[in-house]
């Protein structure tokens, strides 16, 4: 017996255990949202990774049947299973798929290779056709078949065959060891998605296109970001040879760079080895700064605690009633503040009163006179 409805688990295990068994991922709950939608909600950023990239064994056994006019299945039946493990991977690291493809002998041929990415353009246009446009599964599936064949191009040219194209991947610049091969290899995979109109190819565009090789951020974790939802947010280590989430080996010289196990430190080691000194020439550089402003923020910290006591201690105490209350001022009293501070015209002494009645005096006399003459 399954549930039929929105999937809310904090383990992504029993949540791939859900889907497989037929929960439907588009069903909303009472607040009209989607169990991926309330995964990221809560912080579930791994169930979030494991419903979004999830694809039915039964939508994929579709092509192990000859359907229409066809005589033959576009899939073989014993290549379903393989595939679909790629399909459902979450871990989009270029190398990853490569390491899934070799580990499995039916996949290393080219033929059967052939096969899977027809399969998956076919899904990717499906995805794009249908009513409701899936353009986040139809990348995906789109990405995995461009491996797919450069996966045919080294089997077909190469005496090392998927060997060499892992060793292409993983090998570095000798500045910075940055592995510009494959930072190349995914901007041609999106830059060859056949909708040109898809909202989400736009984005991506828009996301790399500015950004120079080597520079942050790398197509890988912005193609990781679009395709598995809220990945790119959760702050993890990633292996640096296989992409793989969780890593915590670090390499004993530099201290710098992480893998999740000795295979994978073997198979970078050969382009690592270049820029292992210099990483940690940097590493040192990094912790010594580190140490140094450490110190200053302490020393800083022990100084203004050292000037606030001073401070505290140089303030007389004051006594008991010692403390000084200022009156409030009635309106009376700010009405005579205003007047104390206009200014007011000094009087005259009594000699200037005087001369001035004297003078006024004599011009009356005189225009007295003039009117006796007249």
């Amino acid at each position: 017996m399954y549930q039929k409805g929105p999937i809310q688990t904090s383990n992504k295990e029993i949540t791939w255990m859900m889907l497989e068994a037929g929960a439907d991922t588009d069903v909303v709950n009472s607040v009209g949202r989607t169990a991926a939608q309330m995964a990221a909600f809560v912080g579930q950023h791994d169930c979030v990774t494991v419903i979004n990239n999830f694809f039915s064994r039964e939508r994929l056994d579709y092509y192990t049947k000859p359907q229409g006019l066809d005589k033959e299945p576009k899939l073989p039946v014993k290549l379903a299973g393989p595939l679909h493990k790629i399909i459902t991977t979450t871990n989009l690291h270029p190398v990853k798929i490569v390491l899934l493809v070799k580990e499995n002998p039916l996949l290393t041929e080219v033929e059967a290779l052939q096969k899977c990415y027809y399969v998956l353009d076919l899904i990717c246009e499906k995805c794009m056709k249908q009513r409701d446009m899936n353009e986040v599964l139809a990348m995906k599936m789109h990405y995995i078949s461009c491996i797919f064949q450069k996966c045919i191009l080294f089997l077909k040219e190469r005496e090392d065959k998927l060997d060499g194209l892992i060793k292409s991947l993983l090998k570095g610049r000798d500045k910075d060891g940055f592995p510009v091969y494959q930072e190349k290899l995914i901007r041609e995979c999106i830059r060859k998605f056949p909708y040109c109109e898809a909202t989400l190819l736009q984005q991506l565009v828009r996301s790399i296109a500015p950004v120079e090789i080597g520079s942050d951020p790398t197509a890988f974790s912005v193609l990781t970001q679009a395709i598995t939802g809220q990945m790119g947010f959760v702050e993890a280590e990633f292996c640096t040879t296989c992409g793989e989430k969780g890593a915590a080996k670090r390499c004993s010289t530099c201290k710098m760079v992480i893998y999740c196990d000795q295979n994978c430190q073997k198979m970078h080691w050969f382009t690592h080895k270049k820029a292992c000194k210099m990483l940690k020439e940097t590493h040192e550089k990094q912790e010594r700064e580190a140490a140094k402003e450490k110190t200053w923020q302490e020393s800083k910290q022990k100084k203004g605690a050292a000037q606030a006591e001073e401070s505290i201690s140089n303030q007389e105490p004051l006594m008991y009633g010692d403390s000084k209350e200022v009156e409030p001022k009635c309106e009376g009293d700010k009405a005579e503040e205003i007047i104390s501070n206009k200014e007011i015209p000094v009087p005259s002494s009594p000699a200037d009163i005087l001369s001035k009645e004297e003078t006024d005096l004599t011009d009356t006399a005189i225009a007295k006179a003039h009117e006796s003459e007249e």
